[in-house]
């Protein structure tokens, strides 16, 4: 039979087809006979052709990976005796290689205890004084680790000192690559024990891939991957190595001589070690020279004749796209982005200014574009330093940009102007005046004309348009007609998708102001979605996103007439559409619908949540990567050979070792994680505006949902982890609409599963938006199921704990290092913080006050170390905005259950200690933080009931003294509402005829209007105790309630307490009354006269 295949493969490698299928059908035949793999092993080391040899040796190792179970045990004790044999007797690399690959499969099933010959032939050749014998020893010690290290362990000592031997041996290249590939399979194993080994080879494996750079550096930049693996390892192995690595890949990204993989390779390694150890860059004064290189490579132009792929004067590809091109300026760019994430503001700007700076005020184009992407990417990370300190000025450069001579230099002003957009709202809409008729003017010097700086300047007006509120309504008539004439004139489909997507991000601010525009809109979107031709499918896929923020955002009377026509229009573009990118679009378009009209979903709610489990299950877009010597013999899959027939790639590869392919990795296409993704939202989101309509699907969505929480994509595992939020939030919402205890059980059946996945992963997941994204979901379900969410016994302490790590940079997602505890920290890890800080009073009002005491006493130290005036306005805002809120909370929860002695024992408690630091951000320079400090004042005191009553002339004075000098309009608000804590708590300890008049001169509240209820509660106290006192001031009362009545600034009980007030006043003082209102402006007097009749 040896004789027969080895025929058969020769015919393989004929150049005719009709040949290769012949010999491909007789070599199927031939695999159904037992002895095909003693036969193919016989192939394998005896015939004369070297390609005919490695053919066997791939063909055997598809077979074992296979049937293994299935072979006979002589077989397998001859097939593992033979494959070192070949291996010493070889002489051409690329058999060895396949029989490497063989001996890495055979070591999946029989491990190195099984197989001392094996680990006999690694000791000698590896340590062999033949450099050719050492490279095979080496290689195939790449493959079986690769394949299976974990029972390597014992062996890792010897294999780390074996390695810093191999990674000196310059002269063999192979060898050294092979050692690192080999390391880089061990890294996710090394323990303590192997630390100070591994840490002593970081300076050779630098060594080593400097010199593999010379003769290969497709291998090198593989090579450099062992960076990473060695980086994610929890143990400290490249910490003491921080700064000769990052010299390392500065060196290689600022070598233009080298190939851009290389060079992208370094810079993304560099990124990687930031995102990790930002803190160890700034301590060892890495920052300057990482500017000085990144600098030099962003401003470089392309070749003569090129352009940078975001400048290519082309329509297809969305900008986010062109940003992603593998090229070393571009992975520059994301290094300083990185750096901005994860460094202090202050810092990074200290050094990077000047470079910019001075970029921007270079004759050379590609120089003032570098210094307009610098600022662009900073947008994100440094976004509250860049509001406080630098926006007008930054924003001046990208206007003035605008109307560079160099279209390069365009393109980025209008990519850094929609950065800002996105990042620095609501600060950047106060600039609408000026930069929305030059956005304008930009459009209108563009119509008619094709090309990605077209799709600039739309991304540009989106992401400022989006979030102006009603600043936007001057400019809606020019903006809309501008749009509805692309959408029935503009040639270009490209120019019709950007308009649709415009007037979505316009839907989001004028909100019901766009109503005389919705009918036109809605005219034209009905017409593309019904349209069936390939060519406008992303016209369509626009269409729908536009469709589902119109129908947030028009009001529920406009929209839910066509809410029916809607869900149709969905559900048949589903039916007939096979696109990841329109069933995700659809998704979303679905949820739009349940905020508006749930009634219109829930005949097709099993329609709807099929199509979205089908999504979650499907390993669509999946792409299996075969090893390259495998890839000639896709013909001869088993699958085909034994008619087995495995449901997916992914059961092939998750399931029996047996049935595993020849894999070497896997990809997922974007498009089908964003559909993964939508599909989590739209289920949470549906199933919460559906609520007990959704109760039969409840259980097998949430199951889907829930295996997500572990997918690859951060992305994905964020929408899962909300997704099962909202699936609690709708269980609790049945349950308060039936309090039944079985709806009541549900509940807490999905509590039991959501908490401890949330908790595992604040304490284990590395992404910190991940995490991020799972504390604002906990958050929101603890506001949501207040008590509920902390019935099980222990949640309450686990909870705390899970927010006091992060407190304490204890988080796997955190750099744990610390440099002092006045250390500034990047903007992102505080704000990481404050969602979990967030918490704090949301598990006060759960838990009430005698339950929380203990954790709010462990909590405060953590806060108030973050409210000394050395630490940056952010900590100091965030300490005592917490505290505040968490006061507020016990004193709210106190008076809903009555139990408002018990509120003032237990924060009476802690009042001596607060009361102080309270006092001293009262004198904060920073706005928001006197804001904060006063809001915590009043909070103590309403919370802390009589047991402050000592230190009110204190607290009266300097609330008389900051009145007499404050600018700020929300400090004013807070001024007021905590003098009006104060009087309600104690009116005895308050100078009523003094404090009034104050109250009533900065009436009403300008910003923080969450406080009307507190201040106007207490007016109508006071007209119930000192009913005199309030008619002496009759005149600006009535003046107040005529600015504040009928309007959205009051909620409705507030409201109805006004007019309670006011009726009393008509009835007991008429005169007084009607000679006021007389004197009052029409339309004043008018909102009194209908709060009266009951039509306010």
């Amino acid at each position: 039979m040896t004789d027969q295949l080895e025929h058969i493969l020769s015919q393989l490698v004929q150049p005719d087809n009709a040949i290769i299928q012949q010999a491909t059908a007789q070599l199927k035949q031939a695999f159904k006979d037992p002895a095909v793999i003693p036969a193919l092993c016989g192939v394998m080391t005896t015939s004369q052709d070297a390609q005919i040899r490695q053919f066997a040796a791939v063909m055997v190792r598809m077979r074992v990976l296979k049937h293994w179970r299935k072979l006979a045990p002589d077989i397998k004790e001859n097939l593992k005796a033979l494959v070192l044999q070949a291996l010493q007797q070889e002489t051409e690399h690329k058999v060895r290689h396949s029989l490497s690959q063989l001996a890495s499969v055979l070591v999946k099933h029989e491990t190195p205890d099984h197989w001392p010959a094996l680990l006999n032939f690694l000791n000698q050749s590896t340590k062999s004084a033949n450099p050719q014998e050492r490279q095979i020893g080496l290689l195939v010690l790449s493959k079986v680790m690769d394949s299976n290290p974990e029972p390597f362990k014992p062996h890792y000592k010897q294999l780390l000192k074996l390695f810093g031997t191999t990674l000196e041996d310059h002269g063999n290249t192979n060898a050294m690559f092979y050692s690192i590939q080999t390391l880089s399979a061990m890294a996710a194993f090394l323990g303590a024990e192997e630390l100070n080994l591994t840490r002593t080879l970081i300076p050779k494996l630098m060594v080593a891939i400097k010199h593999l750079i010379q003769a290969n550096q497709v291998q090198a930049s593989e090579a450099m991957e062992v960076f990473d693996e060695l980086m994610e390892n929890e143990m400290p192995i490249i910490v003491p190595h921080v700064s000769e690595v990052v010299q390392f890949c500065l060196e290689i990204a600022a070598n233009t001589t080298l190939e851009d993989s290389v060079r992208v390779k370094a810079l993304s390694c560099l990124s990687f070690l930031i995102r990790l150890k930002g803190k160890a860059i700034l301590k060892q004064k890495l920052l300057p020279p990482i500017l000085q290189v990144l600098f030099p490579v962003m401003s470089a132009a392309p070749p003569h004749g090129e352009e940078d792929p975001e400048d290519l004067d082309t329509e297809s590809d969305e900008i986010e796209d062109k940003l992603e091109a593998h090229t070393p300026k571009h992975y520059a760019a994301q290094v300083i982005d990185m750096l901005a994430l994860h460094l202090p503001a202050e810092k990074l700007f200290n050094q990077l200014t000047p470079m910019t700076e001075a970029a921007l005020r270079s004759e050379n184009p590609y120089h003032r574009k570098a210094g307009l992407m610098c600022l662009a990417v900073l947008a994100e990370g440094c976004a509250d330093h860049i509001r406080q300190k630098h926006l007008p000025a930054m924003l001046q450069v990208m206007c003035r940009s605008l109307g560079d001579e160099s279209q390069v230099v365009r393109n980025a002003a209008l990519f850094a102007l929609g950065q800002f957009s996105e990042h620095l709202q609501p600060d950047i809409s106060k600039y609408s005046d000026e930069l929305m008729p030059l956005l304008l003017n930009y459009l209108s010097g563009i119509d008619g004309r094709k090309g990605g700086h077209v799709t600039k300047a739309y991304y540009a007006l989106e992401n400022f348009v989006e979030n102006l509120g009603d600043k936007i309504e001057p400019y809606l008539p020019t903006l809309m007609e501008r749009m509805l004439t692309s959408l029935t004139c503009a040639q270009s489909i490209r120019i019709k998708e950007l308009s649709v997507s415009a007037i979505g991000a316009i839907a989001n601010a004028a909100k019901g102001a766009l109503l005389p525009y919705f009918q036109p809109v809605i005219d034209n979107l009905k017409g593309y979605l019904v349209n069936t031709c390939e060519e406008v499918r992303s016209l369509q896929i626009q269409s729908l996103e536009t469709l589902g923020v119109l129908a947030r955002t028009i009001g529920k009377d406009v929209f839910c007439p066509l809410a029916v026509e809607c869900v149709q229009l969905g559900l048949n573009l589903s039916n007939t559409v096979d696109d990841p990118d329109l069933r995700r679009c659809t998704y979303g378009l679905f949820a739009s619908l349940s905020t508006v009209s749930p009634a219109s979903l829930a005949p097709h709610l099993p329609t709807i949540t099929t199509l979205m489990l089908m999504s979650l299950k499907s390993t669509e877009g999946v792409t299996a990567h075969l090893t390259e010597e495998s890839q000639p013999f896709l013909l001869l899959d088993d699958d085909d050979v034994d008619d087995e027939n495995e449901d997916s790639v992914i059961e092939d590869v998750h399931g029996d070792p047996e049935e595993e392919r020849d894999v070497a990795g896997f990809s997922v296409e974007n498009a089908y994680i964003d559909e993964k993704e939508d599909a989590c939202d739209a289920l949470g989101e549906i199933s919460f505006h559906s609520g007990s309509a959704f109760l039969p699907y409840i259980e097998s969505c949430f199951q889907e949902v829930y295996k997500m929480h572990d997918f690859p994509h951060e992305n994905v595992r964020k929408a899962a982890y909300d997704g099962m939020g909202q699936f609690c939030r709708t269980l609790h919402k049945v349950w308060k609409e039936n309090p039944t205890e079985l709806n009541r059980e549900a509940l807490q059946q999905l509590l039991s599963m959501v908490f401890p996945a949330y908790l595992k992963a604040v304490k284990e997941e590395r992404d910190r938006q991940v995490v991020m994204s799972v504390l604002e979901t906990m958050n929101e379900m603890l506001k949501d199921c207040g008590a509920e969410a902390i019935r099980t016994p222990g949640r309450l302490d686990q909870i705390c704990k899970a927010i006091r790590d992060i407190l304490q940079k204890k988080a796997a997602c955190q750099d744990g290092e610390d440099y002092g505890e006045d250390e500034q920290q990047a903007e992102f890890d505080s704000m990481l913080q404050e969602y979990a800080g967030e918490g704090i009073p949301l598990l006060a009002l759960a838990a009430g006050p005698q339950e929380f005491a203990p954790y709010f006493a462990g909590f405060l130290p953590l806060l108030l170390a973050k409210a000394k005036s050395s630490c940056t306005v952010a900590d100091r805002s965030f300490s005592i905005g917490t505290i505040a809120e968490t006061l507020q909370a016990l004193g709210g929860v106190a008076m809903g259950t009555g139990g408002m002695a018990e509120s003032a024992g237990v924060v009476s408690r802690f009042a001596s200690k607060l009361l102080p630091v309270l006092m001293g951000g009262v004198r904060d320079e920073d706005d928001e933080v006197r804001s904060n400090s006063v809001f915590a004042v009043g909070a103590l005191v309403e919370a802390s009931g009589e047991a402050l009553t000592l230190d009110y002339p204190a607290l009266l004075g300097v609330f008389s003294s900051l009145v007499s000098r404050e600018t700020n309009k929300r400090v004013l608000d807070n001024v007021c509402a905590a003098l009006s804590r104060m009087t309600v708590c104690n009116l005895p300890c308050v100078p009523v005829e003094q404090v009034f008049p104050v109250l009533l001169r900065h009436l009403p509240l300008k910003e923080d209007l969450e406080e009307n209820t507190t201040v106007y509660n207490c007016l109508a106290f006071m007209y119930s105790k000192k009913q005199p006192l309030v008619i002496q001031h009759l005149r600006q009362v009535l003046n107040v309630f005529s600015e504040v009545l009928g309007t959205e600034q009051i909620k409705p009980d507030t409201q109805n307490t006004l007019v309670m007030v006011l009726q009393d006043i008509a009835q007991r003082y008429p005169q007084e009354f009607q000679s006021i209102v007389m004197s009052l402006p029409a339309e004043r007097a008018a909102t009194l006269a209908e709060a009266l009749s009951g039509d306010a």
